[in-house]
């Protein structure tokens, strides 16, 4: 099995993707006019789309996962967030952890958490396998 994407609904479908594509450079490879993909996987789907194929409410903002980007100039990346065209509510200042990982977290425009990590200078692999 292989996980293909992930989905966060949004109010806003435009928004979302000059957001996405401003910030993080994530262009639409898809237009599904309710919903779009996203490069390196990530789709935004319109809310009421959601709420009719569901048949429940989409409660935003949701603060139960987190997208994570790696930047490797996360100082160009602040400045390019601080002069952005959109309201930026930051949940966490730069931070620098033991390791020497820079990291910010923020919302999107819908209230979902994302963490923009800088280059660690002591990387941490994840691979679950020897």
């Amino acid at each position: 099995m292989k996980l293909k994407n992930v989905l966060l609904v949004v109010s806003d479908l435009e928004r979302s993707k000059r957001f996405y594509k401003t910030l993080f450079g994530l262009e639409p490879i898809r237009d599904l006019e309710e919903n779009v993909i996203l490069m390196e996987g990530l789709v935004l789907q319109e809310r009421k789309s959601w709420e009719d194929a569901l048949g429940k409410k989409a409660i935003l903002p949701n603060y139960g996962a987190e997208l994570y980007f790696e930047e490797q100039n996360l100082d160009s990346f602040l400045e390019r967030l601080r002069s952005s065209e959109f309201p930026m509510e930051i949940l966490t200042q730069e931070e620098e952890n033991a390791g020497g990982c820079r990291a910010v977290r923020i919302y999107d425009p819908d209230g979902h958490v994302i963490e923009i990590g800088g280059y660690c200078s002591h990387p941490i692999s994840l691979s679950l396998v020897d």
